[in-house]
């Protein structure tokens, strides 16, 4: 059986076309429907053109109820964040609790919470004068960046990065590790216990637990190299 995952997103979509592009390689999952809370963000644009569902999440209202409705008309089974910025409802966490999870571009819980996303987090990393970055994947529960990990990448901060090739370097990082902890998670084979404890197959801060369980993406090693060397 397929998993059907929607995707929410911000921007221009970067992660959710990395996710699409590795469930069509991967099988078992697919993106089927795209949710934004900005009309304009590319990522709708995106979905649109390939013929994926689309919708704008309008801010005010029972945010709730409607996210809910959307969800449930699609027959969502996962939902991954990938860059969307604003909180998800505490109804929609618990209805979809331990099947909704978020990428976000430091490693966590350095550098997260409220108003650290994007280029802040990055700025941050640079003037905290730290040696290391990465991305985070994580369960998502009703605090902002909060939820139990799933997984982590380290990648190297240079002593001549400036926030735009941190971002880049973070960013390939994060197009290999989000796509595989989501259909991971999609598939059952990486699940949130009660007590709130990341269990199942490959569930590690590793991302060498993900790399190397899937020896068909023999594009990997080149991939690998050029995350990690900047």
């Amino acid at each position: 059986m397929t998993a059907r995952i929607a995707v929410f997103a911000s921007g221009r979509g970067s992660n959710l076309q990395a996710l699409h592009a590795y469930l069509e390689r991967a099988g078992g999952a697919e993106v089927v429907l795209v949710a934004s809370d900005r009309a304009s963000s590319g990522a709708l644009a995106w979905a649109r053109d390939r013929g994926i569902a689309s919708s704008t999440i309008e801010s005010g209202g029972d945010d709730a109820t409607t996210i809910l409705e959307l969800l449930s008309a699609s027959r969502v089974d996962c939902v991954a964040l990938a860059g969307y910025l604003r909180l998800v409802p505490a109804e929609v966490v618990r209805a979809y609790r331990g099947r909704l999870l978020n990428v976000h571009p430091a490693l966590l819980p350095a550098f997260g919470g409220p108003g650290m996303y994007g280029a802040r987090v990055h700025r941050a990393v640079l003037a905290s004068g730290a040696r290391v970055s990465g991305p985070t994947v994580h369960f998502v529960d009703e605090i902002y960046d909060h939820g139990a990990i799933i997984a982590q990448w380290p990648v190297p901060v240079f002593r001549d990065d400036t926030e735009v090739t941190l971002a880049a370097r973070v960013l390939r990082a994060e197009h290999l590790l989000f796509p595989r902890v989501a259909h991971l998670v999609a598939s059952g084979r990486i699940t949130l216990t009660g007590d709130g404890r990341v269990s199942g197959a490959y569930a590690s801060r590793d991302p060498a637990a993900f790399l190397f369980a899937i020896p068909e993406d023999d594009v990997l090693a080149e991939s690998m190299a050029s995350a990690l060397g900047g």
